[in-house]
Formats: C-alpha cells, sequence, structure tokens
C-alpha cells in the first residue's frame, strides 16, 4: 500500500511484493527504495526463499518481467534466511541490509571489465532502456528480439569497425561472449566490408533501389491498381488546428525526400524524381450537416474511397492527405501512401514526427527536428553499389542452395484456384492468449531465440497438418535496415524471405524449433538479397500464385508510438479493403497488449468459416508445443483436434 516515484513512475510497493510473493519459491518478499548513495535511487525487493522448494533467482526475473511493466521492475533482488522484525512482529524496514552494488537483472550479472564490454554494456542498456546491464546477463532474457538484434549489430558494426553477421549475437547473447567475438573480429582483420553510405550528387539520374524496381514493374504490368497503398485513418477529439496539421504534413515532406519523389524512365531505365519541397495538399470534407448515423456512413465511406483510390507513380503525388470534418470538434484524418515510398517502420516514423511537429505548431513554436544524414536516393545508390561481385555471389549461393526443389504448398481450397490471382480478400482479428504467449517466449529464451521461431514452428505445422507436406516454404518480412543511418528515414526498405521449414521424421516441438532457429538465423544472416533476385533464381512463374511462398507470417516489434497531440483524444479507424496478395497472411504485433494482428485470406480460394478453423488449430498447437514442447509433433497435431478433412476442392490445388 506504499506509493513510491522511480525515474518519474510511480510504483505500488505493494504490487511488486505481491508478484514476487506469488511465486512457490518465495516465502517472503519486501519492496523498498533505497538512496545509499547521493543520486542512486533504485528499488530493491529482499526475499526469503520457501525452505522446501527454494526459487533460483533466474527464475525469479522472468516471473517478474512476466507479471510486471517495465518501469516496476526492481533494480536489485536480496536473498536473506529471514526479514529482520521489531518487538512486535513487523518487517524492520531500516535493519534490511545495503545490498550490492546496482545491476539490473541480478546482482551476479557482472561488471563490465574491459573497454570493448563497457561499450556494449551501455549499448545494450540503451537499446534495451536499462540502466545498467550485466555483462553474463543474455540479451533475449532482457526482452531482446530479432529486431533490435539488428538495431544492436548495425551500432556494433559503426562502433568496432568489425563485421559481424547477425547470428553471432543469437550464439553469444552476453556482453561478455559478444564483447569476445568482437575482439576476435579485430584480430582476426575482419573489418567492415560494405562501403559508406554517405550523401550523393542530386544533378545526375538516380536509380531505384531493388525493391522499389521491383514494385515499379508490377506498377507497369499492372497500372491504376490500389494492391500497394497504405491507408492510414487516425479519430480526433477535440479542438484541431488544420493549419498546424498541414503545416506538419509539409515539414515532413520537405525532411524526407521520397515523399516528394515520383518515377520517370530515363533512357529505358526507370529513376527516381525528386521534386522541391512544397505543401501537402489537405483536402477537407466537411460532413458535419449530416445526421449521426448517415454521417458515420458516409465517412466509412469515404474513408475506404481513398485508401483503394490508385497512385500514379509518374505524376505524384505518393502521399495523399484528407481531413473529414464530423463536428466542431471532432475530426477523421486520412493518409494514404504507396509502398513504393514507405513501409511499416516508415509508419512509425511518420507518426512520431507528425506529433512532435503538430505539437510545436499548434503551440506557436518553431517545427525543429534533428536533420537527417541522408535520404533514401543515397542509399538507393549505396545499395546497387554494394551488393555487386562477392557480396552479391555469396547471397545467391546461399539462396540457390536453399530454394533448390523449392516445394509448392498445396492447402485445401474451397473453390477452384483462378487461373490469375485477383487479390480479392478478407480478414479478421486475431489475439494469442496470454499464457500461451508467456510460455512460447520462454521456451524460446531457453532455446537462445525470440518469439517468431515458436510461431514459424506452429504455423508450419498447421500447413503441415491440413495439406500433408513435410517441407513447408513460408514467407516473413525483415525490416532491413542493417545500418544505423537509415533507421530514420521514410522509404522502402522491407524485404522478403522465404522460410523453408522442415517436418520431416515427426520431430518434437523443441527439435522442431531448434532446426527452425537454424534456418532462420541463415536467412536472417542473407537477408540484404532483393525479393526480384530470389523470384527470379525460380525461373517458372505461375500466375495463379504468389512467387515463391503462399502463406506469409509478420511478427511485427517495432511498435508505432501512440499518437499524442495537445488537446486531442485519438483513435484507429481499422480499413479493410478487402484485398489478399497471398493464400493466408497471418500479420501480429508484438506490443505491450499482446500479441495481437490479423489473419488475411484469399477470398477466392477459402470460405470464412474454414480459415476459423484453421485458427483455432493453431491456436490448440501453440497451447500444446507451450506446454508440452518435448512431445512429438504428431501427438500435438493430434490432441489439436483430428485433422481437418481434406475436400474435393484439394484436388484444384494441384492443377
Amino acid at each position: 500500500d506504499h506509493q513510491v516515484k522511480i525515474r518519474g513512475f510511480r510504483v505500488e510497493l505493494g504490487e511488486v511484493e505481491s508478484v514476487l510473493g506469488s511465486h512457490p519459491g518465495v516465502a517472503w518478499a519486501v519492496a523498498m527504495v533505497r538512496e545509499d548513495l547521493p543520486g542512486d535511487r533504485r528499488l530493491v525487493v529482499y526475499w526469503v526463499p520457501e525452505l522446501d522448494a527454494p526459487a533460483a533467482e533466474p527464475d525469479l526475473w522472468r516471473h517478474l518481467r512476466d507479471n510486471l511493466p517495465e518501469h516496476m521492475l526492481p533494480g536489485t533482488l536480496v536473498a536473506l534466511e529471514d526479514l529482520p522484525r521489531t518487538p512486535q512482529g513487523k518487517v524492520d524496514r531500516r535493519a534490511l541490509p545495503v545490498p550490492p552494488a546496482p545491476a539490473t537483472g541480478g546482482a551476479d550479472a557482472g561488471d563490465a571489465r574491459t573497454p570493448v564490454e563497457q561499450s556494449l554494456e551501455r549499448l545494450w542498456a540503451q537499446m534495451l532502456g536499462r540502466q545498467r546491464v550485466g555483462v553474463e546477463e543474455s540479451f533475449f532474457e532482457l526482452g531482446g528480439h530479432s529486431l533490435l538484434a539488428t538495431q544492436v549489430m548495425s551500432r556494433v558494426r559503426r562502433l568496432f569497425g568489425v563485421e559481424l553477421p547477425l547470428r553471432v549475437l543469437f550464439e553469444t547473447p552476453t556482453v561478455a561472449a559478444l564483447a569476445r567475438a568482437v575482439e576476435g573480429a579485430r584480430r582476426a582483420g575482419r573489418s567492415m566490408e560494405a562501403p559508406p553510405l554517405v550523401p550523393v550528387p542530386r544533378h545526375g539520374p538516380l536509380p531505384l533501389s531493388f525493391s522499389q524496381q521491383q514494385l515499379w514493374v508490377l506498377d507497369q504490368m499492372e497500372p491504376g491498381r490500389a494492391h500497394y497503398n497504405i491507408p492510414f485513418a487516425v479519430k480526433l477529439g477535440g479542438l484541431l488546428h488544420p493549419a498546424a496539421l498541414a503545416a506538419a504534413l509539409g515539414e515532413i515532406a520537405r525532411r524526407h525526400e521520397t515523399l516528394r519523389t515520383t518515377f520517370a524512365i530515363l533512357e529505358g531505365e526507370p529513376v527516381q524524381v525528386i521534386r522541391p519541397p512544397a505543401a501537402v495538399p489537405l483536402s477537407l470534407a466537411d460532413l458535419s450537416a449530416l445526421p449521426p448515423e448517415p454521417r458515420r456512413s458516409e465517412a466509412r465511406r469515404l474513408a475506404l474511397a481513398e485508401a483503394k483510390t490508385p497512385f500514379d507513380l509518374g505524376r505524384g503525388p505518393l502521399l495523399r492527405a484528407t481531413l473529414l470534418r464530423l463536428a466542431a470538434e471532432e475530426h477523421l484524418v486520412l493518409l494514404t501512401l504507396h509502398h513504393i515510398v514507405s513501409d511499416g517502420w516508415s509508419s512509425g516514423i511518420l507518426v512520431r514526427e507528425l506529433a512532435a511537429l503538430y505539437c510545436a505548431l499548434a503551440q506557436g513554436e518553431p517545427a525543429q527536428l534533428p536533420e537527417l544524414p541522408v535520404q533514401y536516393a543515397d542509399f538507393a545508390v549505396w545499395q546497387r553499389r554494394w551488393l555487386e561481385g562477392e557480396p552479391l555471389d555469396a547471397q545467391l549461393a546461399y539462396w540457390r542452395r536453399q530454394l533448390a526443389a523449392l516445394p509448392v504448398l498445396h492447402l485445401p481450397t474451397d473453390r477452384p484456384r483462378p487461373p490469375f490471382q485477383t487479390f480479392r480478400g478478407r480478414r479478421r482479428p486475431v489475439e494469442l492468449p496470454a499464457e500461451t504467449v508467456r510460455a512460447l517466449r520462454e521456451l524460446a529464451v531457453q532455446e537462445g531465440t525470440t518469439l517468431f521461431v515458436p510461431l514459424l514452428s506452429g504455423l508450419a505445422a498447421l500447413c503441415h497438418q491440413i495439406s500433408g507436406q513435410d517441407d513447408i516454404p513460408i514467407g516473413t518480412d525483415v525490416a532491413n535496415r542493417t545500418r544505423q543511418e537509415v533507421e530514420g528515414l521514410i522509404g522502402f526498405f522491407v524485404n522478403q524471405l522465404v522460410m523453408r521449414v522442415d517436418l520431416a521424421g515427426d520431430p518434437t516441438f523443441r527439435e522442431l524449433l531448434r532446426r527452425t532457429k537454424e534456418m532462420t538465423l541463415a536467412a536472417w544472416t542473407h537477408q540484404d538479397l532483393p525479393f526480384e533476385r530470389l523470384v527470379a533464381l525460380q525461373p517458372e512463374r505461375d500466375p495463379s500464385r504468389s512467387p515463391l511462398f503462399q502463406v506469409k507470417l509478420v511478427l511485427q516489434n517495432n511498435t508505432a508510438e501512440p499518437l499524442k497531440l495537445p488537446g486531442l483524444g485519438l483513435g484507429v479507424l481499422d480499413l479493410d479493403i478487402g484485398s489478399a496478395k497471398y493464400d493466408l497472411l497471418l500479420n501480429l504485433l508484438d506490443g505491450e497488449g499482446g500479441v495481437q494482428g490479423t489473419l488475411e485470406h484469399s477470398a477466392d480460394l477459402f470460405e470464412a468459416d474454414t480459415v476459423e478453423r484453421w485458427l483455432d488449430r493453431f491456436h490448440r498447437i501453440l497451447q500444446g508445443a507451450a506446454t508440452r514442447p518435448d512431445d512429438r509433433l504428431s501427438a500435438i497435431l493430434a490432441t489439436a483436434q483430428p485433422a481437418i478433412p481434406i475436400r474435393r476442392s484439394a484436388r484444384w490445388n494441384r492443377s
């Protein structure tokens, strides 16, 4: 019942004590704030082990992280044989001993001993949002995931001037072990392979990045389609300043050249054309005179119509903004971008910058954000210069081996597959059970990997059960921002990889997870090869299917910060434009509210109830894997209900 303030956050000491005391290996727990050294104000929890089954300290840290928000985690745990008490039998807090020097994650985590360890310790603490990190603490136990791992290794490259693949962090997931790898790379002379990413002159033609060129080619083949639109619809309640909103959008477009870019053909090749900074038109539609129900219907109709309106890549602009006025203090902001100039990571940047700039402009203050070190066109030039010769050959060699004899995944369909993809789709919301996610996350940490790997293994197991195939290709996205210089850019960086999951021989789920981990690490290590080059490795293209894979899993960790604007309440309007690029796409977000997202499916192939049954099966498979990871896959699948009968329509898949 004691409330204290630590680092600006209010913390209920009683709640911290209750959570730690709920662990079966803890008999008593007492939390308090100490300041034994000036300025060293920290939350300390003293605990007494159960005599019969004392807890191990790493288990207690996992228990705390699973049940408390980050700001309520203690700085130190101190184990005592018993708690000191007053003559009245109460805990004597003044008699509690001074704890050892602070180390987030455990007193025995260790201090940095070398300059490399000290630099890495500071880097990890910054990236993981912690005050300190012990040199023997696991990156993944501290909350690291694959996206953070990519960012850490990008900074390691810049800090120490060595080139280490991403898998090194998975294989040496502590500061001490990674420091040894860095020092070994220095001694071996493994200096940076890639050239520096620097601004290039703008007086000559600017090439497209490989990803942009793929989308440009698709647009040339099928112009006037909205498959690659990225729409946002944000509901605003309160007093809005439209001029400040328009000015904020204009400043974002000034900062990011890609939002002022169109595409032309020069001597038979596509090039980027960057236009001078200008205001971003903010169209206004006033619906406030309509009655409430027709107003809501018209707002949704206009939002969907805007989201489905195609872009002209040659004319632009490739960012559109519309403001719907629903009432004096109720608005709907519609933002639509083409994927050729944006991606999911870019959405977070757009939200952060829009919030910061609007806040300043609405209050009459100057709009100030740090200037960007490079622009997207600089990255495109750098990418084409680097990805040639030996680096390209090494990437191609891996993917030729990985994609050799790649099978087509034949899921049973409710209707025959059309000869050409129509991209008609539907989607439904998905939320994974919190207990299952917690257990899978712990299993992933035990195996030195991230939550993505057990989720990928579970989805592959589902596809195995309903198709009868052992070799399952599943697509996924990687942010592909392996250089720190591009982390703050709006642009199309994301790349697609083929994850080929091997389920042969009826492995246990743990064995499957280990196989999948090794395959995933190898794919991430070779993530730089553009997807269009992967597709080119398979010369035969079936226009009725997406190339290389028909099922895709995306797990996003880079959650966009909530949009906060002064004097405004905010909400997001979900826009389903009724499209699907794949047979199945499971798109998940690992955020503070748990793991949530959508399951999108081809409306040409599957009925909604079929996909609903598959989703229920997926939940059961994950639950079985989380609770019985050492069971054979066949046993886990058997308890996830009998296999879904293969319908007569399954033969249509083979044609």
